[in-house]
């Protein structure tokens, strides 16, 4: 599929942006056609030099930055922020993930991309959020976790501290994701006059894929006692820690299990799913319509926990292959826990065009994630590998005098 024929063909998007959440989203975009331009500083985008394999190779910028075209300018040369407001001038969209005193400083603030273009869709990805007391604090994924109680979600009892789940930048991510939505948003909304000035937080992506945990029901729950601590202790993880284990083993409905030559993941999520695996694993269970209820006394807690240990000791006796196809051929989803490794080859992640094999300038062949997005029934193909540092300067610099002239 050419570029031409991607939704986004035609819009160019300059993102003055580093690390993972602010290129997350102009790699989406990117991917979903917009002439992606990005503005690294001289030293580029640190990402370039994270975990590198050679200088300036790292491939956790490989894995932001496909389908972008680099420049190079020093922000803080009065010179080169003047070519950043003939750049803007072009543009449809600007995104960055500076700090505010930074962002003004470099003329990358709202009211100065406004003065510059108002027509162009303005997109920040703040830390902690523009307003408040922490709004100018400095702050990455950890610090969005752990500020916002997603650090705690998937406590161990056993923790000494609190832990990523796997590691993964679960906000960071979230918060790219979010970001896309808003300039997407900020395109379709701008016909209809300003293009908007649009916000996502760290702090924010953090609190929402927690959305359905962060609800309280007044007179229902608990309020938290007067003059508590606002951080957590070690007494906090350990009880959350807990409460999570002893929410899973009385769950034997939504989680992994052993077989007997690796691990698998059941899925139910209404009581026919249930109902139909507790018949899979030769089961009855009396309280597969609301297994997330609290025990009514310690008589119903012991039984919930045989069965949910008899599901533990039945389902270790066959493999995995042969558990999977039980479960599915009832309706019941479940799938087989594989390494990420294996994803490179798997059938399913490939016939939808999720690897794409790049050629990186000077390294050679480099597997990675493929476009999320499918147009048309098809998978965009990465046109480009990630760039080289300034590799695009004098070509996107040369394209904006050419157009001026």
């Amino acid at each position: 599929m050419s570029a031409d024929a991607l939704p986004l063909s035609g819009v160019r998007v300059l993102e003055y942006a580093q690390y993972v959440a602010g290129p997350f989203a102009g790699m989406l975009l990117a991917d979903l056609g917009a002439d992606v331009v990005k503005v690294e500083p001289p030293h580029g985008d640190a990402w370039r030099h994270y975990e590198p394999f050679a200088p300036g190779e790292s491939r956790y910028f490989y894995a932001l930055n496909r389908n972008k075209r680099s420049v190079v300018l020093n922000l803080k040369d009065p010179e080169d922020r003047r070519a950043s407001r003939d750049l803007i001038r072009e543009a449809d969209v600007v995104l960055h993930n500076l700090p505010e005193p930074r962002a003004t400083e470099f003329e990358l603030d709202r009211e100065s991309v406004r003065e510059v273009n108002p027509d162009a869709v303005w997109c920040c990805v703040s830390a902690l959020g523009s307003d408040g007391p922490d709004a100018s604090a400095t702050a990455f994924d950890l610090v969005a976790q752990s500020l916002s109680g997603l650090l705690l979600a998937n406590a161990h009892p056993a923790d000494p501290v609190p832990q990523r789940a796997g590691g993964i930048a679960m906000a960071d991510f979230t918060a790219g994701l979010l970001a896309t939505i808003a300039v997407l948003g900020g395109l379709v909304g701008r016909g209809r006059g300003a293009a908007p000035g649009l916000e996502v937080s760290l702090l924010g992506a953090a609190l929402a894929v927690q959305a359905q945990r962060f609800v309280s029901v007044a007179d229902v729950d608990p309020e938290p006692p007067v003059g508590a601590p606002r951080h957590a202790t070690a007494e906090d993880l350990a009880r959350h820690g807990r409460e999570a284990r002893a929410a899973l083993a009385l769950e034997p409905y939504y989680r992994a299990y052993a077989a007997a030559d690796g691990f698998f993941a059941l899925a139910c999520l209404h009581e026919r799913q249930r109902r139909a695996a507790a018949a899979v694993v030769g089961l009855d269970d009396p309280w597969a319509a609301n297994p997330q209820a609290p025990p009514a006394d310690e008589v119903e807690r012991r039984r919930r926990l045989e069965i949910a240990g008899e599901f533990e000791r039945r389902l270790a006796t066959r493999s995995v292959q042969e558990w999977v196809e039980a479960f599915r051929t009832a309706g019941v989803p479940a799938a087989p826990v594989r390494l990420l490794a294996a994803q490179y080859e798997d059938e399913q992640v490939n016939a939808n065009g999720l690897v794409q094999t790049v050629e990186q300038k000077g390294v050679g062949p480099v597997r990675l994630l493929g476009s999320p997005f499918k147009v048309d029934g098809a998978s965009a193909p990465a046109r480009w590998s990630a760039p080289g540092l300034g590799e695009h300067t004098a070509e996107v610099l040369g394209v904006g005098l050419e157009s001026r002239a």
